[in-house]
Order: structure tokens, then C-alpha cells, then sequence
């Protein structure tokens, strides 16, 4: 009987075990409980071999990992279309120990002592625009006095070529070079308008002639204005790192195309500091075109005005709800504008049906205005508001 006794329970003791060996498994596969490890996630590159923007995973704290962008593609493709720019020229200034005294030159003038002269250099980026040899840079790049600089352009296979100069527009911060050569690489055009805020782009230029130098951030803002780099601002912001060397290069957007030209940067210590300016391509593309044309941009003014941005305390004296648009301070009574019906005092707050917030934006709708034509402006007289069809003249040639 012990014999049966102890038979029956090994055989309930076997038989509890199999029971709880197969719960255990059970909840380790059942569905409410995931797999240790995830499936693999889709590679976006295989899944479009045309991506231009690849994802690199790297291991993250912790043994996960992470997806990182790959911009290897997007340079090799872009990168030879940036050149190097170096310009030289030859400044006359007073040989006199007072030059910089504005008392003395007042009174005796610049060459009492004679003049002298010197060679100031000046060294950015360009960027190809055409296989032809035309290239966008900055005014600045090519100097004050562009038309008697010497222009050296260094290419990506390490040529070193003259440049000469097609145009310049100091307002835009924007000139156009042209190069003998053919059958170049170029960068082509983008749609800046498209860009969003936190969108990759990476700077391509020569910093501190450290040539073909590839840095990424994102686009920090757009439509910046009131920065103190051109009288006509509409800038990119990005925190890619822009450094001196770098004017003139390109700013380029994940898919190889050319979104702006890098411009300048704001830093206390003369080095990067995270918040880089360019010019947005749709601009530079408009300059560069009329620069082809006329050798020079034509764009339109509203004649005979002086206009303010509205401030809190301007709006309160003028019991308006908003301190938004443009004050007219002044106006000339024999300018069309005053024909028009324009009167001191007014308060534009737009231009063609689109709101003004400020004198930048108005500058820039009345810069890019057609010649010739009428704008509807709309502006607060006392408490109404008054629909104004103003003549937009061109505005006086800048220096080219």
C-alpha cells in the first residue's frame, strides 16, 4: 500500500509540474505581453533607393538605439558647386595722422598730407548656378568697390580662375560673378517658400578658408527682418554653424537644392554662436536674374513719403487699437502719392490686400512690386479706413 501510496503522488507531484511549466510559457508568448525584441523597422533608404536624406542607427544610453540622418549623399551630390572667393583691391586713404579725426578733416580736408594706398583683401564662398560659369555671392565678398576688384575664384579640382564682375546689389547683400569656363557643377535652385522651421539643411562654404566645408542644423526661423546686415531683410535663420569664410556659400535643403545664400551670423565673439543668416533663394534668384538682364536690380519705391513703423507710443497718441503698420510722417504735396490721395498722418496697414506689420515687410512689397503699376494700399485715416490706388515709380539706381 506505501508502494501505491507513493506512486500516486510522484505521479500528482509530475503531473503539477508539467501544469506550471506550461503557464509559464504560456504568459511568456501570450499577446498581452510583447517580445523582448521588436521586429526590425522598415529602412527607409531601401524602401526609396532616391532618398536623398539616409537614416544611420546608433546605439543610444541604455543598449536601445536611435535613427540619426545621413547627409553623406546629399553633399557628395552638392558640394563641388561651391567655390572659394578671394577678392583684393586698392584703397586709397590719407597719409595724415588726422584721417580718422572727423574735426580735422572738416577743416584742412583729406590730402593735406597726400593720400597712399593699400591692398584690402577679403576672402567667402560662391556658389555655380550654371554650367557656364555664373556664380551668386555676396556684395560684401567682393567689397565696397567691386568694380575695381581683382576677383580670384579656387574650384573644386583646385583651379584657380579670374573672376569678373556681373553686378552687384548691396540692398539684398547679393552679387553675381562669371568665370571662363565650362561644363562646371552646379547647385541647383530651391523654393525657399517651402522651407519650414525645424526642417535639416546643411551650410556649405570656406570657413576660415578651410574650403568644401560641410556643417547641419535646422531652419530656426524665417522671414527675419531688422538683423542691421542689408537695407532689404527677409533672412533665414538657421543654427547651422556659419563662420567668416562662409559668405557667399550655400545654404541647401535635404534634397540638394539651393534654399539660400549664407550671409552673416550674430555673435559677441566674432565666431559661431548658433544663429546664422541667409539670404532666401527666391530672392537671390530674382537679383540674380536682373543682374543678367540690366546689370542691375530694378525694383519699385513709393515716391515722396517718409514712412515709420507704428510704435505702442505712436498708436496710443493716434487712440489706435494696434501698433501695427507704417505711419506716414511726411509727404511731399507734389508727389504722386499725394495725388493718389495719400495724406501725413496715415497709417498703411496694406498693401494689395495683404496686412502690414511693419516698415521691413512694406519695404520688401513695394520693392518687388512691378514698375509702373498701382497698388491698392490700405490706410487708417482717424477711425476709417481709405482704399488708395498709389502709383509704385522705380526707385533710384543703387550702386552696382
Amino acid at each position: 500500500m506505501r508502494l501505491i501510496a507513493r506512486a500516486l503522488l510522484s505521479l500528482a507531484l509530475l503531473v503539477a509540474g508539467l501544469g506550471a511549466g506550461l503557464l509559464i510559457a504560456g504568459r511568456v508568448n501570450s499577446p498581452t505581453n510583447p517580445p523582448a525584441v521588436a521586429p526590425p523597422a522598415p529602412d527607409p533608404v531601401a524602401a526609396d533607393p532616391s532618398a536623398v536624406s539616409q537614416q544611420v542607427t546608433a546605439p543610444a544610453p541604455g543598449g536601445s538605439a536611435t535613427s540619426w540622418p545621413d547627409f553623406s549623399h546629399v553633399a557628395g551630390q552638392v558640394v563641388s558647386g561651391v567655390v572659394n572667393i578671394s577678392s583684393v583691391q586698392i584703397v586709397r586713404r590719407p597719409n595724415s595722422p588726422f584721417a580718422d579725426d572727423p574735426f580735422f578733416r572738416y577743416f584742412f580736408g583729406d590730402d593735406v598730407f597726400g593720400m597712399r594706398e593699400r591692398r584690402s583683401a577679403s576672402l567667402g564662398s560662391g556658389v555655380l548656378i550654371s554650367p557656364g560659369g555664373y556664380i551668386v555671392t555676396n556684395s560684401h565678398v567682393v567689397g565696397p568697390n567691386a568694380q575695381a576688384s581683382e576677383v580670384t575664384v579656387a574650384l573644386f579640382d583646385k583651379r584657380e580662375v579670374p573672376g569678373s564682375l556681373v553686378g552687384t546689389d548691396p540692398t539684398t547683400d547679393i552679387a553675381l560673378l562669371k568665370i571662363d569656363a565650362k561644363a562646371l557643377p552646379t547647385v541647383p535652385w530651391g523654393d525657399s517658400n517651402r522651407l519650414q522651421v525645424g526642417e535639416w539643411v546643411l551650410a556649405i562654404g570656406s570657413p576660415f578658408q578651410l574650403s568644401q566645408t560641410v556643417t547641419a542644423g535646422i531652419v530656426s526661423a524665417t522671414g527675419r527682418a531688422n538683423v542691421g546686415f542689408a537695407e532689404y531683410e527677409d533672412f533665414i535663420q538657421t543654427d547651422a554653424a556659419i563662420n567668416p569664410g562662409n559668405s557667399g556659400g550655400a545654404l541647401i535643403n535635404v534634397h540638394g537644392e539651393l534654399v539660400g545664400i549664407n550671409t552673416g551670423i550674430f555673435s559677441q565673439s566674432g565666431g559661431y554662436q548658433g544663429i546664422g543668416f541667409a539670404v532666401p533663394s527666391i530672392l537671390a534668384r530674382r537679383v540674380v536674374e536682373d543682374l543678367m538682364k540690366f546689370g542691375e536690380v530694378r525694383r519699385g519705391t513709393i515716391v515722396g513719403i517718409d514712412p515709420y513703423t507704428m510704435t505702442p507710443q505712436i498708436a496710443e497718441q493716434l487712440e489706435l487699437a494696434r501698433a501695427t503698420g507704417v505711419l506716414v510722417a511726411r509727404i511731399s504735396t507734389e508727389s504722386p502719392a499725394y495725388e493718389a490721395g495719400m495724406r501725413g498722418g496715415d497709417v498703411i496697414v496694406e498693401f494689395n490686400g495683404q496686412p502690414i506689420a511693419d516698415l521691413p515687410q512694406l519695404f520688401r512689397l513695394v520693392s518687388d512690386a512691378a514698375v509702373g503699376s498701382r497698388a491698392t494700399l490700405g490706410v487708417l485715416r482717424g477711425s476709417r479706413t481709405v482704399d488708395l490706388k498709389v502709383p509704385i515709380s522705380a526707385a533710384a539706381r543703387g550702386r552696382q
